[in-house]
């Protein structure tokens, strides 16, 4: 895989599952924070899946769409678009009512320079929605930040586990799900909280900023030993999929792969494709933030791309000089600075 197009091709095509279930939701989608690194394949993916379903269902994105590229792009891709800054209440307000709601606005990056601006994006913005989409189902993205570090050999932290939340950035997401199950309650809005631990594709996350670094010949820090990981694609198909499991009081799901994955062993891998030999500083800490998502494996089934493929896709895209958005995970990120 070396293009773009190849990548956005394989981002957006649907399972036989995805289109089955896409056929039993009944109504219109809005997906709010479509331009983030995730909303662009999941809106594509939504579209695919509707066409195949040889079903009639819109499929809306909300963004201010800072590059209006993107806003063309999803437009002539059947995706109904709307400029909007969600913070602004008469242009909240003013959108439209769907049935179905996939809730993906929220501030990470920066949030140790401006911390108020991500509290009211990540807890102040889920009640205003909220108090607008009463009458929608919601899924809801949250963040594996939410829960405490674990220890590497556990299995990652399960639904069950109490949420022990660091730093700002991690605190918020958990201000976010605490806002939304408050007026879940009070509207008996049906909701599902979608905790996500590191999605990848081959222009962002930690699979491609380890690459980069073994390609760099740049030393790897070891203390953060273990890390999550799921294909891009499979995390967006279990947020459409989960709008058919949505309750009140909120589930919660924990949705990455399915391995604690061995940072070492992945560096070691992308040495072997890129013939060279990975650095390394330190040595792993016992805990690490890891998610249990066996939850929501029974639910969908495995992810279809392995981590092997994923590793193998990624340096193909390295070595290749693919593209790559500025946007770091701070997947080692021990302190909860962001």
């Amino acid at each position: 895989m070396k293009t773009i197009a190849e990548l956005e091709e394989k981002l957006s095509r649907p399972s036989p599952e995805l289109v089955k279930d896409i056929g039993k939701i009944e109504g219109d989608i809005l997906l709010l924070g479509v331009a983030g690194k995730m909303g662009p394949s999941l809106a594509r993916l939504l579209v695919r899946a509707i066409q195949e379903a040889g079903i009639q269902k819109e499929v809306i994105g909300v963004s201010r769409f800072s590059d209006q590229r993107m806003k063309n792009e999803l437009e002539n891709e059947g995706v109904r678009c709307i400029q909007a800054d969600l913070l602004d209440d008469a242009a909240l307000q003013d959108l439209p009512f769907a049935e179905n709601l996939i809730y993906l606005a929220g501030k990470k990056f920066g949030t140790s320079a401006d911390a108020s601006t991500t509290w009211a994006m990540n807890a102040y913005l889920p009640g205003r929605v909220s108090e607008k989409f009463r009458k929608s189902r919601m899924v809801v993205f949250s963040s594996g930040n939410v829960y405490p570090f674990v220890p590497c050999a556990s299995g990652g932290a399960t639904e069950d586990t109490p949420p022990d939340p660091l730093g700002d950035y991690a605190q918020s997401c958990l201000g976010r799900e605490r806002i939304f199950q408050y007026f879940s309650h009070r509207y008996q809005i049906p909701m599902l909280i979608y905790r996500l631990n590191y999605a990848i594709d081959m222009r962002y996350g930690n699979l491609l900023e380890i690459g980069k670094m073994v390609q760099e010949g740049k030393a790897i820090d070891l203390r953060t030993g273990h890390m999550n990981v799921i294909w891009q694609g499979d995390a967006n198909e279990a947020a459409i999929r989960s709008l058919l499991h949505t309750s009140c009081p909120p589930k919660l799901l924990n949705v990455t792969g399915p391995e604690t994955v061995s940072i070492q062993q992945v560096a070691e891998k992308f040495g072997e494709l890129m013939n060279t030999r990975p650095q390394f500083v330190n040595e792993p800490e016992p805990f690490a933030l890891l998610s249990n998502a066996s939850r929501s494996h029974r639910m969908f089934g495995y992810p279809r791309v392995s981590l092997l493929e994923m590793i193998e896709l990624t340096a193909e895209w390295i070595l290749s000089g693919g593209p790559t958005l500025d946007k770091p995970t701070h997947f080692q990120e021990r302190e909860g600075k962001f």
